[in-house]
Parts: structure tokens; sequence; C-alpha cells
């Protein structure tokens, strides 16, 4: 499996029927963390904007990447790392109280998507060694392929895309 080297892969039951796909604990959470909130590959996820809702957030997108698109381990760890950091700024940043997540996946791209009703854009600054804060645009922009902001009538979507290679 191309891309999954040093994830524990599904478990296979055998004996004398035939071999039973076995899903492992980290297959289970996934599963039920998309039943609990939703799945953000199919439609926006509204999650409350407040700082536990970044673990919600990360535990979907690690569920959106890893299990259903089957991305590499590291590229994996980058989207919920930058889902992580858009998350915090929406929370952070907004004044919200809620905001939405969405996952979109095309060919050779995926796209996720933070959407709250601020104005207010997202800047990308100069960050210092001895700094503690301000590190999220810029791990945005370095680890993304490109990202943005889309104003809307009521709000706005900030947003990153990475290619992927479809397997």
């Amino acid at each position: 499996m191309s891309g999954l080297e040093g994830v524990e892969q599904p478990r296979w039951r055998t004996g004398t029927a035939a071999g039973r796909w076995v899903p492992t604990v980290e297959h289970e959470q996934a599963f039920r963390v998309l039943e609990l909130f939703g799945d953000p590959a199919d439609d926006e996820v509204r999650l409350p904007s407040r700082p536990e809702s970044a673990a919600t957030a990360r535990r979907l997108a690690q569920s959106v990447a890893l299990c259903q698109w089957s991305l590499s381990t590291q590229r994996t760890e980058h989207v919920v790392l930058l889902v992580s950091e858009l998350v915090g700024n929406a929370v952070r940043h907004t004044g919200a109280r809620t905001f939405g997540l969405r996952m979109l996946h095309r060919r050779g791209w995926i796209r996720t998507e933070v959407r709250d009703p601020s104005r207010g854009l997202p800047c990308l600054m100069p960050v210092h060694a001895l700094d503690t804060t301000g590190r999220g645009l810029l791990l945005v922009d370095k680890l993304s392929d490109r990202w943005g902001v889309d104003l809307l009538p009521r709000g706005k979507i900030t947003w990153f895309e990475m290619r992927v290679t479809d397997g």
C-alpha cells in the first residue's frame, strides 16, 4: 500500500472461512467522530467556536485524509496541523459562535476550508525566533501548495490546497 508506510494496516482474520477485514482502533475512532459530527468531505460540518473544537476538527481531518483519501502519514499530519491552525485562528480572532469545516478532493488536489462569519482578513506576519505565537499562517504558507481567503457576503472562507497523488 504505497503511501501508508508506518501506518497500522487493517488486519484480516483468517481461519477456515474466507478472510474478513477487522478495523483497527484508529479506524473505529475515525468512524465514531464522523458519525457524531458529520463528514466534512460530504458537506460542511459546523462546530462551536471553542478551543476544544480544534481537537474535533483535527480528528475529522485525520479521518478523511487517512481513512477515506488514503493520504500518506506525513501528508495527513500536514493536513491535520493546518486544519488546527485555521480553526485556531477562527476561534481566537473572529468572535464567532460557530465555524464550518469542509474538505474537498479533486483529481490531484485536496482543499480544506474553514468558514467563519468575520470579514477580517488573516495576515501573514513576520515571525522571529523567540516569538511564541503567530506561526500559524506561516505554517500554512510553507506546508500547503497554495492558500487564500474568499470573502463572502457574511464572513469568509480561509482555505489551503495541497497536491496529492491519486492512487
